[in-house]
């Protein structure tokens, strides 16, 4: 069942996703400051029975049209084109962690740790906390405020590792390698899907990441 609160954004688990949020703030602003002052002026127009000639033409009046559109899409530009830069900012990541997409699966790799490669299944055992169509068998584990590449691929179809809570959403497609950076600000689970239709199955191959700290990550690896 919908309830209200779902249909927001999910609280945010990264920097990015953080920014993201603020940018979706400001352009809610812009567009009610729009939405209220052309409804003004449409509601006005139809409740007055008199027409202003002076308003039909004049330099004046085409001027303010004509500038305000450029100034409110100079200040959503702004921000957009700065969001843009640091999600394709990659700059001295401290590990790389590679998705393959399969139908319908995922394997990750951990190359800078022996090559460390496992797949991620949906689980469909009734545990506790279980999460109906989201949990997996096996989590991909990465450690908390440590920046990270992810590079994404696939091997059959194109398919998309989107984890939303973070603001990630990185295309698989066959025969190329797409990267991100993704640093996790706090400790827990995210969940996410493949975002592309790759298939009947499309929506049994979840995506679920766990951050921890730096010490149980490396706990983890020696296991």
């Amino acid at each position: 069942m919908t309830t209200w609160p779902n249909l927001n954004m999910q609280d945010s688990t990264s920097p990015l996703m953080e920014q993201l949020i603020f940018f979706h703030d400001h352009i809610m602003m812009i567009l009610m400051m729009i939405v209220t002052t052309v409804s003004y002026t449409m509601t006005m127009l139809i409740v007055n029975k008199f027409t202003d000639r002076n308003l039909m033409e004049g330099q004046m009046i085409e001027l303010i049209w004509t500038v305000t559109p450029a100034m409110t899409l100079f200040f959503i530009a702004t921000p957009s084109l700065r969001l843009l830069y640091l999600m394709d900012e990659i700059n001295k990541p401290m590990m790389s962690t590679k998705a393959v997409g399969h139908q319908w699966y995922w394997t990750y790799e951990y190359s800078d740790f022996n090559n460390m490669e496992f797949d991620s299944y949906m689980d469909n055992q009734e545990k506790m906390n279980n999460l109906r169509l989201l949990d997996v068998d096996n989590r991909m584990v990465v450690p908390s405020n440590t920046f990270i590449r992810m590079i994404v691929t696939s091997t059959d179809v194109i398919h998309s590792w989107t984890l939303p809570s973070t603001g990630v959403k990185i295309d698989g497609t066959p025969g190329r390698l797409n990267q991100a950076s993704m640093m996790l600000s706090r400790n827990g689970l995210m969940y996410g899907q493949c975002s592309e239709i790759c298939g009947t199955n499309h929506s049994f191959m979840p995506i679920v990441v766990e951050s921890v700290p730096i010490n149980n990550f490396i706990k983890w690896m020696m296991k």
